[in-house]
């Protein structure tokens, strides 16, 4: 039996989880941070909320006689990415990073690439005054002290202060189509958009938007992955990877 834990929170870590559910010689816990009310849930057992840092996600892998830990998490969790590199280096555990590519500028786009939001930030007053702001609610507060600048939002959940003096806040979950957000940014007359290196197709339609109506956008690229540590792309080089470290029998579906 290989035991795995998913660190996930993403689409892909829901699509591993489906993928692997039903499968012999496979038993998988799902792991969510439990930031976002409401979240969807992975089939299969789910763990909620954290672990207590390195030392506490080390002694729940020890606990649950864990064999393989897979980080699923965002591109940008890089602290919860860490503390996987930690707790599973003192573990002995192996660890596997499923991060989605970024993505690829294109011809007709105007991207402008940061390395923080604070740079982005920074940028932001030299290329207009209404803002389209798909960075997540956390990255708010970075942006409270630009008062000359208007700001719409969109997130699952309600921001917290501190916020922008001017800022219109969308509650809604994606995934979003390219109309939608055409006719989005039209209603609010944005001249710049804001967004993370996520990465994935279900996020794209707001840069096809931002393209077709010749937009600038600002793009904070992505966490460097850690060094000595497996990675891939998609789901199904994850599962190849898994079946190779199940030994000689490989996974079988059930």
């Amino acid at each position: 039996m290989l035991n795995i834990l998913v660190l996930g929170g993403t689409d892909e870590a829901r699509r591993l989880a489906a993928a692997l559910a039903g499968r012999d010689g496979i038993h998988l816990v799902s792991s969510l941070a439990g930031r976002v009310r409401n979240p969807k849930l992975p089939v299969g057992e789910v763990h909620e909320g954290g672990f207590g840092g390195p030392e506490g996600l080390a002694a729940w892998l020890a606990e649950r006689r864990i064999d393989v830990v897979v980080d699923a998490t965002h591109p940008f969790a890089a602290r919860m990415t860490a503390s996987a590199v930690e707790a599973t280096t003192g573990a002995g555990v192996p660890l596997l990073i499923l991060r989605r590519p970024g993505w690829q500028e294109g011809p007709g786009d105007d991207w402008r690439w940061v390395p923080s939001l604070a740079a982005a930030a920074e940028l932001l007053p030299e290329l207009g005054e209404r803002v389209f702001l798909s960075t997540g609610r956390r990255s708010l507060p970075v942006f409270a002290d630009l008062d000359g600048l208007w700001f719409l939002a969109r997130s699952v959940d309600s921001p917290e202060p501190p916020l922008p003096r001017h800022l219109e806040v969308l509650l809604s979950r994606g995934p979003f189509t390219v109309e939608g957000e055409l006719a989005l940014m039209r209603e609010h007359r944005v001249d710049m958009l804001v967004t993370k290196d996520s990465g994935g197709e279900m996020t794209t339609a707001k840069l096809f938007a931002a393209r077709e109506l010749g937009l600038p956008v600002v793009i904070v690229r992505r966490p460097p992955p850690p060094d000595g540590v497996a990675a891939v792309e998609t789901v199904e080089a994850a599962v190849a990877w898994l079946e190779t470290a199940a030994g000689p029998e490989g996974v079988h579906a059930g």
